[in-house]
């Protein structure tokens, strides 16, 4: 695992540079994929305590993928600790027969630990297990749970994130990617989300507010979290841009899943990797 924050940068722009790679050899959703990459990358590169050797030790932290569509930027992350050769996602990537596709599945890949992709049902997966680990006298392990801001509007997201303050899951820690955009257009638009972590205090949620970009915050939100014994659920609103580092890309909904040209993919590289040194 990487523990500076240099370490933790380079890893970012490598993750981004193969996202960019990815998507210009298939179509994937690279817009949300480039906007919780940075959080991504401390998440599973510094954060977690996951061993690739044994994905089913009782002892790991549990990861849930409720934005689902982050199938890539995941699966990038996972090759970085070892779980599977990153060459190997590569070539499988949305084939028939392969482990790794727009959104991950569980019945192919075993360091998936639940199938995603219809959104709002992750923070409910992620507080039963929160739960089942509590009443199990596991005080080591953590729940992650990594959510879109659009899908902040579903019902269910609510009812988890009462039961979760209700009955004290300090292990469970939600991520939020608020980058304002989801497929069909802006929040404002569609849903008058307004502020994230407003509405989460008030159902007692412990809220740590980041921007998504800058690994100094990430790491200082990581390195922050109370216990897993704690008495209140936390989340981390981590404030975003679509399409993060690709000019033609950031703001614009039409990025939320596609296909790069050759020139486009000739520019995006340049753009992401001047980003990653201003």
């Amino acid at each position: 695992m990487l523990t500076e924050l240099s370490q933790l940068k380079e890893a970012a722009l490598q993750i981004k540079v193969d996202l960019l790679t990815l998507c210009a050899q298939k179509s994937i959703h690279i817009g949300g994929d480039l906007s919780v990459a940075d959080v991504m990358t401390a998440l599973w590169q510094y954060q977690m305590h996951y061993d690739p050797q044994n994905p089913e030790d009782e002892s790991r932290d549990r990861f849930i993928l409720s934005k689902g569509h982050a199938a890539a930027v995941t699966s990038l992350n996972q090759a970085a600790i070892g779980c599977f050769r990153k060459e190997d996602f590569f070539q499988e990537y949305a084939t028939n027969g392969g482990r790794f596709s727009m959104h991950s599945c569980k019945l192919v890949n075993p360091f998936v630990e639940v199938s995603t992709g219809s959104l709002g049902h992750g923070l409910s997966i992620g507080a039963g297990i929160a739960a089942g680990l509590k009443r199990k006298g596991n005080t080591r392990s953590r729940v992650y749970v990594v959510m879109g801001d659009g899908e902040q509007c579903e019902g269910s997201v609510w009812e988890a994130a009462m039961h979760a303050s209700h009955y004290q899951l300090g292990n469970l820690v939600a991520i939020v990617d608020c980058n304002g955009l989801e497929a069909d257009g802006t929040l404002e638009e569609l849903t008058g989300l307004d502020d994230v972590g407003q509405k989460y205090r008030a159902f007692g949620w412990n809220v740590l507010e980041i921007n998504g970009h800058r690994m100094e915050e990430i790491k200082d939100a990581f390195d922050s979290l109370p216990p897993p014994t704690a008495q209140a659920p936390t989340v981390i609103v981590a404030h975003t841009v679509k399409g993060n580092g690709v000019s033609f890309m950031e703001g614009n909904v039409n990025w939320h899943a596609g296909k790069m040209s050759a020139e486009q993919f000739e520019q995006a590289m340049k753009e992401i990797r001047e980003k990653a040194e201003a």
